[in-house]
């Protein structure tokens, strides 16, 4: 079913849109929240609670794009519960290992006095992610934003792990140049 029909699905406030959004984006938002938990029941239940926030937030919110839509409800929704379940110590998964390499680059856990400097730094990040070629991009996006391991990052794009984990590598350092240069760290 297209995008824009369960939307309206959505708007009609009909429960087939649950139905709908499961079926098409399911194992889409299941993959997000698993990469972050790394517990199956977890996972599912953040699936869930994300088709309970699209729910809420549809209407009035209509999504120009209902993938990037629901993937950001279910990767918040995971975070939150990953920080809930951790309460800070430190534990396996992606999740951890992601924030321990991008630790280097954007420094130490913010405070609520860095909430400006924070969205400063995102959008840094996002201006950079534009200056790079679409691979490194998406090397980069599958790593950080969808937690990505290092072999489905290279099954996704054909490359090796030795090639994956150089280029993660180097984008790093590039953004930590960039983010020098913006006076950002």
């Amino acid at each position: 079913m297209e995008d824009s029909r369960i939307v309206q699905l959505y708007f009609e406030r009909s429960e087939q849109a649950i139905a709908e959004t499961d079926r098409k984006y399911g194992p889409y938002c299941y993959s997000i929240a698993y990469n972050i938990l790394t517990n199956q029941e977890d996972a599912q239940e953040c699936v869930s609670d994300t088709y309970y926030a699209a729910w809420n937030r549809i209407p009035p919110t209509r999504p120009g794009l209902l993938s990037a839509f629901l993937g950001k409800i279910t990767r918040h929704i995971s975070i939150d519960r990953w920080r809930r379940s951790t309460a800070y110590k430190r534990t396996g998964g992606q999740m951890t290992l992601a924030l321990d390499e991008l630790g280097d680059v954007t420094g130490p856990e913010e405070t609520p006095e860095d909430s400006l400097s924070r969205k400063e730094l995102v959008c840094a990040i996002n201006r950079f992610l534009l200056t790079i070629p679409k691979t490194e991009r998406g090397v980069f996006l599958c790593r950080y934003w969808y937690l990505d391991d290092i072999e489905t990052i290279g099954e996704k794009t054909g490359l090796t792990r030795g090639n994956v984990s150089t280029m993660l590598s180097r984008t790093r350092k590039k953004l930590r140049q960039a983010l020098k240069k913006e006076g950002l760290l």
